[in-house]
């Protein structure tokens, strides 16, 4: 694997990335794009059935990364979702398309209940989040995101939560129900379900140069040694011939040290004086 930035600071690979962003004009966001036009589903409440439906738009979103859609822009530091979306920190692709509202001509809901929207199953890295723009701004893990319930009670209000997974070309899924629930016993009502709602993302890349990191172990000895000194390896200590090392030595914390493959950490090493 490849890196283009790395450093060691221990003798076993600890190593740390890092990718600095900057553009000229850059614009501050003082609020989450929706990342293209709404989706709508649209929710009904039949009264003859009691039963509630949801009518899924075809198009699947793209979670699109602020790197794809704003090149050089980023967000407030104040804001909440700052840690979570902005290029310099998690950077993750992102959407708010989706969002639940309810239908016209859909029949009042009986007395004593209310919607409430479960998430069912999710693929892995897919989150969810209650988005406000307006003060108090918020972005609070929903869904199961961040240890939380699976469920939550819907006012009937356009609801738009916002959706993230990490940058690059992969799809994702996450199975929803819609049902009712008696406000008095805190008990869903039979046969009001919705039945399964899959919805589908997929996600866009953020140009990144791509990461990778080689795990490796390093050698080092004290910066005042002279150049006369040498470092030499040996398979053991018991009659394996001593081989110079021949890797070229870089500067980690001030000391020369080499750079070696992991499986050199089985063999010995020694300095010898070359007179």
């Amino acid at each position: 694997m490849k890196t283009n930035f790395y450093h060691l600071k221990t003798m076993v690979g600890a190593v740390s990335l890092a990718f600095t962003l900057a553009s000229a004009g850059a614009v501050t966001l003082t609020n989450v794009p929706m990342q293209g036009g709404m989706l709508m589903p649209a929710v009904s409440y039949n009264a003859a059935s009691s039963v509630l439906s949801v009518n899924l738009p075809a198009e699947t979103p793209q979670l699109t990364p602020l790197l794809a859609s704003n090149l050089g822009d980023c967000f407030d530091p104040a804001d909440p979702w700052y840690n979570c979306l902005d290029p310099s920190r998690q950077g993750l692709a992102f959407s708010r398309r989706y969002g639940f509202n309810m239908a016209t001509g859909s029949d009042p809901l009986p007395a004593g209940t209310a919607i409430w929207i479960r998430k069912l199953s999710g693929s892995p890295g897919l989150e969810f989040y209650r988005y406000r723009s307006m003060a108090p701004k918020a972005w609070e893990p929903i869904f199961g995101t961040a240890g939380t319930t699976n469920a939550l009670q819907w006012n009937q209000v356009m609801f738009h939560p916002g959706v993230t997974a990490p940058p690059g070309t992969n799809t994702y899924t996450a199975t929803f129900e819609l049902f009712l629930l008696d406000t008095a016993t805190g008990t869903p009502i039979a046969g009001s379900s919705s039945g399964l709602l899959v919805f589908n993302w997929s996600t866009v890349p953020d140009g990144r140069p791509a990461l990778a990191v080689a795990p490796m172990i390093a050698i080092a000895w004290p910066s005042a040694t002279s150049s006369n000194w040498v470092l030499e390896a040996a398979d053991s200590l018991s009659g394996s011939p001593w081989t110079l090392v021949t890797n070229t030595a870089v500067l980690l914390d001030g000391q020369p040290a080499v750079l070696l493959e992991p499986q050199e950490a089985l063999r010995v090493f020694r300095m010898r004086l070359v007179p």
